[in-house]
């Protein structure tokens, strides 16, 4: 599964379709721009949960086995937080994920 979504986000960022960094992200998953989240998966919990949030109800949320380092490697700099802007290339993205659930993020129990 990595390498071929680390193939399709490269895709992406060529596309000028991928957003990097936890407020650019949550910018455009508030502003329904993002179609796909993607979350590193040495995130942090307060990461996870911010961005989450941010997208409930607006766009698919995927946690990835991809960590902030391989992240950097196409990006040029560690994020744990990406987002993709089109339609098409987020599909590509699930496929290349292994995720065929099509389903936005949901909200989470809380802890008692």
């Amino acid at each position: 599964m990595t390498d071929k979504l680390l193939g399709a986000l490269g895709l992406c960022r060529r596309a000028g379709a991928l957003a990097a960094g936890f407020d650019v992200v949550c910018e455009a998953a508030q502003g329904g721009k993002a179609e796909l989240v993607l979350l590193a998966a040495d995130a942090s919990e307060r990461t996870r949960r911010k961005v989450t949030e941010a997208c409930l109800g607006r766009c698919k949320l995927i946690e990835t086995d991809i960590t902030q380092q391989a992240l950097a490697g196409l990006l040029s700099k560690p994020t744990a937080v990406l987002a993709v802007t089109d339609k098409n290339l987020a599909a590509l993205c699930r496929k290349a994920a292994g995720v065929t659930e099509e389903t936005k993020a949901q909200p989470q129990a809380q802890p008692k």
